[in-house]
């Protein structure tokens, strides 16, 4: 009898162990430093050891510790999975639903009590995760926050799928939070410094498209991924647990790219993106290592408001141009003779360049009724007799531009002085560099570092540049950019008894560019300089000054012409002339051929030639 109870007792105690499983501490801790659960939680190791999570918002864990421990924020998660049913959406199973279905699967946890998460449920179905779209909006020119270009997710239903529009689909994206008040550049150098919060949006993909095609004028790459729509479901999932959740946001590694990098993690486990990435994650080398893993099926192309309106305005002669223009400020000129007259094709492709420039002039203007009358009438008469197709060519896609980090190795003569010049450009790209995938007079340099070794083993830092930016856009007749630069860090100049003196400097400019033809772009600016030199008497030395030069897009390259200048208020004059040819060896390798002539009141002038290898690399 006692035997039977026994036996009775122990079958009993083995269902309620199976039922009611308490993970022994070695099974925690393995699972704790899972790459699954180190994903869930967004840690990494830190050079100096442990953990660190890159969630900056202690709303986020369930432990006290749970920022710098993953054991921690496990222990914390079981025991808050087993609490009351009755805090419905504020339960752990309804905060936390990755977590949730993952933990449940590793340890069997048949004895969750069932909790009902209607608010998650209805945001879940709202979205209906079916697929997923990698989106790459390009980089812009004439916007310091937008000359990287950005990524983001659309998550597209079944629906979409079978006959629907992406316009109806959700947009995942990851972003600063930025002050209203703050500017461009005051963006680009909080970015930069890691002055802003990020936090994760889901919001209709139609706004993003407005945002970065219209607003911003950006080109936009649609890339299918071949998540199937089980993975698709837990990136969405985990989204839900990063709500109103705060990052550290900064703008060359822990940035929107990184951020969807992890979220691609969660959805296919192994995949390890980020690991490519220790340092810097610019935008197109994260789609260039999507594309390396095989997870791109197909890509479209949706261009610019601003590149269909130029397209559009291709064919036209300069005097249909000026039309077009007066067209779009006054449209009575619709049933002026001298318009009436000409051929009905040249008017179809007038009337809808007028149209168009006049819906680009309203973007970011309050509505004006004028103008909506104008477009009305402008719409009319297209109706009436409608252009031809606009085809606009796919451009090289920007993942098959060079890479963005560059190693530098150069032979050059100062005088008769040898050196051998040793360099390394941390991003990203600049107006000789090869030119696939990236616009024509666009620069951008971050981390740039010079190091040379003269005759006789004499070394001396040449540059450390911080950031320099140039954005020379084109003027046309319909659309009239300013070109600009800015420029700031350590470099070589003249100074007295034939010294090269290393200074701090900060200039920039504004002026002008023009497309002089299809493959030549011609630029002046007007500069300022402000600079400490040891050789000065003041601390902050200003300079007036201008850059002017010629950028030739060739058989073999770029070449480079430029000149300029800075007036001191000291009365030191300072002039440089320079020619510089970029051979494109290969995507990531080229060899660039440059010859300078600097003169300046204190020094005698001085002549450099340079032949420098240069290799691109993530």
């Amino acid at each position: 009898m006692f035997r039977a109870l026994f036996s009775l007792l122990l079958a009993l105690g083995s269902l309620i162990a199976q039922a009611n499983p308490h993970p022994d501490p070695a099974t925690l801790r393995s699972l704790a430093e899972h790459p699954y659960w180190i994903a869930l939680g967004h840690y990494e190791k830190p050079l100096i050891g442990g953990w660190r999570s890159y969630v900056d918002d202690p709303g986020f864990f369930l432990s006290e510790r749970g920022e710098h421990s993953p054991l921690a924020e496990l222990e914390a998660t079981l025991v808050a999975l087993h609490a009351d049913p009755g805090l419905a959406d504020q339960h752990a199973q309804c905060r936390y639903p990755s977590r949730t279905r993952w933990l449940r699967e590793q340890l069997a946890l048949t004895d969750l009590p069932a909790v009902t998460c209607a608010e998650y449920a209805a945001w879940y179905a709202d979205i209906d995760p079916h697929s997923t779209v990698l989106v790459f909006p390009d980089a812009y020119l004439n916007s310091p926050s937008s000359m990287f270009g950005h990524t983001l997710l659309r998550i597209d239903s079944p629906d979409m799928q079978d006959h629907g529009t992406a316009l109806l689909s959700y947009a995942l994206n990851f972003g600063a939070m930025v002050e209203q008040m703050d500017n461009s550049m005051l963006y680009a150098w909080k970015g930069l410094a890691g002055g802003y919060p990020g936090q994760f949006s889901l919001l209709p993909y139609r706004d993003k498209i407005s945002e970065y095609s219209s607003l911003e004028n950006r080109d936009l790459w649609e890339y299918r991924l071949d998540l199937t729509p089980e993975e698709t479901g837990r990136l969405v999932e985990h989204v839900w647990e990063l709500r109103q959740i705060r990052f550290d946001y900064f703008f060359f590694d822990e940035n929107c790219s990184y951020r969807l990098l992890e979220l691609l993690e969660i959805a296919r486990p192994g995949l390890r993106l980020i690991d490519q990435f220790p340092l810097t994650a610019i935008p197109a080398d994260t789609v260039r290592a999507v594309k390396d893993a095989g997870m791109i099926s197909s890509v479209n192309y949706r261009p610019s408001r601003e590149k269909e309106l130029l397209a559009r305005a291709e064919p036209l002669s300069s005097r249909e141009l000026v039309l077009a223009r007066e067209l779009a400020a006054d449209t009575a000129l619709l049933e002026d003779p001298a318009f009436q007259q000409l051929p009905a094709e040249r008017q179809a492709l007038i009337q809808e360049t007028s149209y168009r420039l006049l819906r680009y002039q309203a973007v970011n203007r309050e509505r004006d009724s004028d103008n909506a009358a104008r477009s009305y009438q402008l719409l009319q008469a297209i109706n009436r007799n409608p252009p031809p197709r606009l085809e606009i060519p796919t451009p090289p896609l920007p993942e098959d531009g060079h890479e963005s980090r560059t190693w530098q190795l150069a032979l050059g003569s100062l005088d008769g002085r040898d050196f051998a010049e040793y360099g390394l450009r941390m991003a990203y790209h600049d107006l000789n560099d090869n030119l696939d995938g990236f616009p024509l007079g666009a620069q951008i340099e971050l981390g740039k570092l010079r190091v040379r070794q003269y005759e006789g083993n004499h070394w001396q830092l040449q540059e450390l540049g911080l950031i320099s930016i140039r954005s020379l856009t084109p003027r046309h007749a319909l659309l009239k950019p300013w070109s600009w630069q800015v420029e700031t860090g350590l470099e070589r100049v003249a100074g007295k008894d034939g010294r090269q003196r290393l200074v701090g400097h900060l200039n920039g400019g504004g002026g002008f560019s023009w497309m002089l033809n299809d493959e030549l772009l011609a630029y002046s600016l007007a500069t300022l300089r402000v600079e400490h030199h040891p050789d000065f008497a003041a601390a902050l030395s200003p300079a007036a000054g201008f850059d002017a030069g010629l950028l030739w897009r060739n058989g073999a390259g770029n070449l480079l012409l430029e000149a300029s200048a800075d007036y001191f208020h000291n009365g030191e004059i300072r002039r440089h002339i320079g020619l510089t040819q970029q051979l494109e060896l290969d995507r990531n390798l080229g060899l660039r051929l440059s010859a300078r002539r600097q003169f300046s009141q204190l020094d005698t002038p001085r002549n450099e030639v340079m032949l420098q290898l240069r290799w691109y690399h993530y």
